[in-house]
């Protein structure tokens, strides 16, 4: 019987928050003995933070795996951990093959160096030769779409050329394990498609073994078969997809209806921004058939002449069934320097009762100031005014005009 790809057994991580460089080699030495004899580290700080705790598991040869997990759960830092990025603090990794990584845009890439010379760079760190290399390089190239731009520095690149050279590269270049991580969401759908289409053909055709992290779950039940579900550090076996999501979408706590959002974190740096939302509020309740209104207290820091306001509504597993932009009717907002109030509102909400992750943004054209990704999950409920409203499970329900004729 052959080995599994990846064997994961007692893994755990232990950060210390506050403490950069502060430990001596007497502790360093320390924690690398415990950690080979398997002991435990018990946290004797309040500022000991386990990351990961107990995790064990194991993947088949051409196995496909999803790890999901809410934000924080751990996922990074297991992910870190099986690339070799970071040492675990208890635990050990074990892979039977060569593995690449795509964890974040620019992973693995010089900045300096060419398309071309990171392709090369690239396959030389997986022990390729670079015949071998030769013989995939057009394929690379051709699959990232950026035969124009290879050899310009990666510097100049785009993040979606740099996350579309970076996977066809861990992609083409034959490593018995690849590890994906959501860094293919900066890729447009048309790339994400190919993408999935490209896992399924190296696990399914070639056999190789991968392990793939995103809170898509319509790609997860596309890609796996299993799924290992984080949780504040702990991890599940892997479990048939369909339980996975399940145990991933239940015990979802409500957000409040009023929002102070102005030091939510954002995705990009804040500096510089045109303007933000700082507040959400949605009047009374969320309900199916009722009327919804949703205000917006926006800072604005210069002029803009023709701004956008939207906001999302998901289902747990990812995908989008209601979008609400306020420039639908050509109608933009002139909003001048200051603090404004936005209003967004529906005679009828036609979701159906559930709970949505929701986000927001506010920007001008195909360019957004700012982007709230789920900045709160909020539940509609079924309408007293409606006994039909709870037939669906999430999703929208229209009133659609019917006619009947007699033949």
């Amino acid at each position: 019987m052959a080995a599994p790809m990846i064997e994961v057994k007692g893994l755990s991580k232990r950060y210390r928050l506050g403490a950069f460089g502060a430990r001596s080699l007497r502790d360093e030495a320390e924690a690398v003995w415990n950690r080979l004899r398997g002991k435990a580290v018990r946290a004797e700080s309040p500022d000991d933070f386990w990351a990961l705790q107990d995790v064990s598991f194991s993947v088949e040869p051409g196995e496909v795996i999803g790890i999901i997990g809410r934000n924080g759960a751990g996922k990074s830092t297991l992910l870190k951990i099986l690339s070799r990025i970071t040492e675990p603090t208890i635990g050990e990794v074990i892979l039977n093959g060569r593995a690449a990584s795509l964890l974040e845009v620019g992973t693995g890439f010089h900045p300096e160096l060419s398309g071309r010379e990171n392709i090369f760079l690239n396959g030389a760190i997986l022990g390729m030769t670079r015949a071998e290399i030769r013989r995939k390089f057009d394929e690379i190239v051709h699959f990232a779409e950026v035969e124009n731009f290879i050899d310009v520095p990666v510097k100049r690149y785009s993040s979606g050329m740099y996350v579309r050279l970076a996977f066809a590269v861990a992609a083409h270049l034959e490593p018995e394990i690849l590890i994906v991580d959501e860094v293919l969401a900066v890729g447009d759908q048309e790339f994400q498609r190919k993408c999935l289409g490209k896992m399924q053909e190296i696990s399914s055709g070639q056999g190789r073994t991968i392990l793939f992290v995103s809170h898509h779950m319509p790609a997860i039940r596309r890609l796996c078969r299993k799924c290992v579900v984080l949780d504040r550090g702990h991890a599940s076996p892997p479990l048939p997809v369909d339980e996975a999501i399940d145990a991933y979408t239940s015990g979802v706590s409500e957000s409040g209806y009023d929002l102070e959002v102005s030091k939510v974190r954002r995705g990009g740096s804040t500096e510089g921004r045109a303007c933000r939302i700082t507040r959400i509020r949605v009047e009374g309740e969320l309900c199916y058939g009722k009327s919804m209104r949703i205000e917006f207290t926006v800072e604005c820091f210069r002029e803009i002449t023709d701004a956008m306001l939207g906001i999302g509504f998901n289902v747990a597993e990812g995908s989008r069934v209601l979008t609400l932009d306020s420039d639908l009717s050509r109608r933009l907002l002139h909003l001048r320097p200051g603090t404004h109030s936005v209003t967004i509102t529906l005679p009828s909400l036609p979701l159906h009762p559930g709970f949505y992750y929701c986000s927001a943004g506010i920007g001008s054209g195909n360019h957004f100031f700012d982007i709230l990704d789920s900045f709160a999950v909020w539940e509609v409920k079924t309408s007293d005014q409606d006994e039909w409203s709870d037939r669906g499970f999430a999703g929208c329900r229209l009133e659609p005009e019917v006619t009947l004729a007699t033949l």
